[in-house]
């Protein structure tokens, strides 16, 4: 892939990864756009592992205590705030890769990628949503009292966000404000759900990836972790200091005008 397209490609991966836009329907038309090839899975698992390593430096302190309560949930023994927090990001990933497992079996994964007209309605669609539970939630909840009810139910709802044009993200939002969580919550909740689920999409993309490797390929998937990185990082401080201040409002109007550009495209 050329360099030009290969940065594009992280830039547009680490910008749209954690907004509430949906990365996976700019990824997808990506190559419809410029010409370029499919990137192929090293890349996805490059530009994946950038975002990651992006929102556990933002959440710095969140993630040291995910780690320390993992520890607490790999031995059965629930007794801190930690392990309580970690608990209910595994419980929430489950629904997601349950989801992602059946839809891959079935060969629905690829055929849902190749629908434009659905990338556009789910963008229009969940867009609206989100307006909607920002508008109505309320926003006097903090993330100490989440339950391990809410996260499965925030669970299923990430679990929608195999449907491309769905956005992780947005529809993650969306729940946890109508949970009640304030917009800062609901965002900060939301990407410390995406540290299990990205590392456990990465994890088993890995093995695929490094089967075809070579030193080129390792090279593009270098610096396509790198600027994947970089950007996720500025998009992530952004977001996070915008939404204290503004609501998700210019997310929602972004969404329902692509969206609808991408239903016109669809069936014009």
């Amino acid at each position: 892939m050329p360099i030009l397209h290969l940065i594009l490609l992280a830039i547009i991966q680490g910008v749209t990864e954690f907004l509430p836009i949906s990365s996976s329907a700019h990824l997808i038309l990506f190559p419809s756009l410029t010409g370029a090839n499919d990137q192929g899975p090293l890349i996805d698992v490059s530009v994946h592992l950038g975002t990651l390593i992006a929102v556990m430096i933002y959440f710095r302190e969140d993630t040291r205590r995910i780690y320390k309560g993992a520890f607490g949930v790999v031995r059965g023994k629930i007794k801190t705030s930690d392990d309580f927090l970690a608990l209910c990001l595994l419980i929430a990933t489950v629904p997601a890769i349950l989801f992602g497992l059946t839809l891959k079996t079935l060969g629905f994964d690829l055929l849902l990628r190749e629908s434009v007209g659905l990338i556009g309605m789910t963008m229009f669609g969940f867009g609206i949503v989100l307006w909607w539970a920002d508008r109505k939630g309320p926003v006097h909840r903090e993330m100490q009292s989440w339950t391990m009810k809410e996260a499965v139910i925030l669970g299923l709802w990430q679990a929608l966000a195999l449907i491309p044009g769905t956005s992780r993200s947005g529809i993650t939002i969306t729940g946890a404000r109508l949970l009640g969580y304030g917009r800062s919550e609901a965002a900060r909740i939301s990407m410390l759900m995406s540290i299990p689920v990205i590392l456990a999409a990465s994890t088993l993309g890995m093995f695929d990836a490094l089967r075809i490797a070579n030193f080129a390929g390792l090279r593009d998937g270098s610096i396509a972790a790198l600027f994947a990185a970089i950007s996720a990082y500025i998009a992530l401080s952004i977001m996070m200091h915008f939404v204290k201040s503004v609501n998700f409002t210019p997310y929602v109007i972004y969404r329902v005008l692509f969206g609808a550009l991408l239903i016109w495209w669809a069936y014009a």
